[in-house]
């Protein structure tokens, strides 16, 4: 059982970070990174080519991390391999001792620097995650062969937290991943607590919140020309106008958007039907433990 579950399984508020690997070869360049968060989280994401960019590996850097304590999980994304080297990946990674692995769809290449790069999306998320459901459970390949040792992966995937009481949000593609074998869910960026605990509310009337842990996405903001922009240009992203106004306002604008952080992982963590908060700060990752402390919440 990898940490992670165990942490979930005891009903213990978590908080994980994501980390995008360096463009780089250097192992060393990726463990300096990393050290900010060691420690102080429960698992660290590896992104898989965010932003449809290359960097180091996500296999790799999981790896990597697992060799320095800390607890990964591996991004995987369907856009850039097809289903035989996705299946490979899968086995390679369990062999590796990565355990948790978040697969999500990705996004397309025409969003990132290399826009000519052909795209394969082979499989969408959903038919990817019930591959890795089958080879664990039922170890077999999708072509009916036998695997000699199954791997042991506890399989993620991603929602956006929609106001229930907009009549935007149905649960049905969530429920569709629980199906499928996801066994926790990790949401974009939400910086609404209202939006967040009426979601939180019909995670626990539909009963996904029994059957899965899910994660709130969140981060410290760097400005607030960087909150507008996130709202705009990532898909999915939530930050109330009223908080933007707030950064504007402040003295110290960094400082603030940590306080914010803090703020909404101790307004989280008194949530039912939220199980932990997953950070996300790819420019300024090393304010991620000043917001958890900030916030009160411990982990551990």
């Amino acid at each position: 059982m990898s940490q992670l579950t165990e942490a979930f399984s005891a009903g213990r508020f978590i908080i994980t970070a994501e980390l995008s690997p360096p463009v780089s070869a250097s192992a060393d360049d990726l463990r300096s990174r990393a050290t900010v968060l060691e420690g102080r989280v429960d698992a660290v994401n590896v992104t898989d080519g965010a932003s449809a960019r290359a960097h180091m590996s996500s296999v790799a850097a999981a790896t990597l991390l697992l060799r320095q304590g800390i607890e990964p999980v591996l991004q995987m994304t369907c856009r850039d391999r097809n289903r035989i080297a996705l299946q490979s990946d899968l086995l390679g990674a369990a062999a590796l001792g990565i355990e948790n692995v978040l697969i999500m769809r990705g996004d397309d290449p025409s969003a990132g620097d290399q826009p000519d790069a052909k795209p394969v999306f082979d499989l969408e998320s959903r038919d990817l995650m019930e591959t890795a459901r089958r080879m664990c459970d039922e170890g077999m390949l999708p072509s009916g062969r036998r695997i000699a040792s199954p791997p042991d992966l506890v399989i993620g995937g991603a929602d956006t937290p929609m106001d229930p009481d907009a009549g935007q949000w149905k649960p049905d593609s969530l429920l569709a991943k629980l199906e499928a074998g996801a066994r926790f869910i990790q949401t974009q960026f939400c910086f609404d607590e209202g939006i967040v605990r009426r979601y939180a509310a019909a995670l626990v009337d539909h009963g996904i919140a029994e059957r899965c842990a899910v994660v709130i996405g969140i981060g410290p903001i760097a400005s607030a020309r960087s909150a507008r922009w996130m709202r705009e240009n990532l898909w999915g992203t939530t930050i109330p106008d009223p908080l933007i106004e707030r950064l504007e306002a402040a003295d110290d604008e960094k400082a603030e958007g940590t306080r914010i952080c803090a703020e909404l992982i101790a307004a989280y963590s008194r949530i039912e039907g939220v199980a932990g908060v997953h950070l996300m700060a790819p420019l300024g990752i090393d304010a991620i433990p000043a917001a958890i402390e900030e916030s009160g919440v411990r982990n551990g």
